[in-house]
């Protein structure tokens, strides 16, 4: 049955995922579609501006929620179905996580739903990471806010904090955990750090040309 555990890992954190809370928050709210408003982008930040902080707070709720749910399933597949214990660095199999990670990354990226057309990803994938790794997340957390809060940059703090994911995987996958499996799990973070990179070069192009906006400012 490790077959269906894998089928799991793959297909639910995508469409799970992949549920994007702020199309259907903008479509309740307003009628419109929220990837023709403001930045254009399915994601927190542009909900922030274009509707205020009770519509963004609900999103935040829901991206969060969802891919922190998608690796908890995947985790308890592989559990209960498979009997693999993905939470144990010893048994080389962390990077079940990290793949389902991935996925639910791309699931808020490209949604099945609304055309492959979604958000950037951070908030999915840091939820995840909270599920796959606290220590790490925390880390990423971390970073982001010092960013944010030097800078004012929301997509500078993601760009750096995603970039950071493939290097602290490493730290504490070979020099604490003595994780068998740690490279695979580095490649994979560096998946989900280029993507959510990849997904976010409107932002830089907008930065180098010091035309993006800040945090706190409105989207006209």
């Amino acid at each position: 049955m490790i077959w269906l555990c894998y089928a799991v890992m793959l297909a639910v954190p995508y469409l799970l995922a992949g549920i994007n809370t702020s199309i259907i928050v903008a479509k309740i709210k307003t009628g419109k579609d929220i990837r023709t408003m403001g930045s254009g982008n399915a994601g927190l930040t542009n909900t922030l501006r274009v509707l205020g902080k009770g519509a963004a707070g609900i999103v935040l709720l829901g991206d969060v929620s969802k891919a922190a749910i998608a690796v908890l399933i995947v985790r308890l597949s592989f559990y209960f179905i498979g009997g693999v214990n993905t939470m144990d660095a010893a048994s080389g199999m962390v990077w079940v996580e990290y793949v389902a990670t991935f996925m639910a990354i791309v699931g808020h990226c490209f949604p099945l739903y609304y055309g492959f057309k979604g958000g950037k990803g951070v908030l999915a994938a840091i939820s995840a990471i909270f599920v796959l790794d606290w220590r790490i997340a925390c880390i990423l957390l971390g970073i982001f806010i010092v960013i944010v809060a030097i800078s004012k940059y929301v997509s500078l703090g993601s760009i750096i904090a995603s970039s950071c994911f493939c290097v602290a995987s490493p730290l504490f996958g070979y020099f604490l955990d003595h994780d068998p499996a740690f490279i695979i799990n580095t490649i994979i973070a560096a998946f989900c750090g280029g993507l959510i990179v990849f997904r976010h070069k409107e932002n830089i192009k907008r930065l180098a040309s010091h035309s993006e906006k800040k945090l706190g400012e409105k989207s006209k």
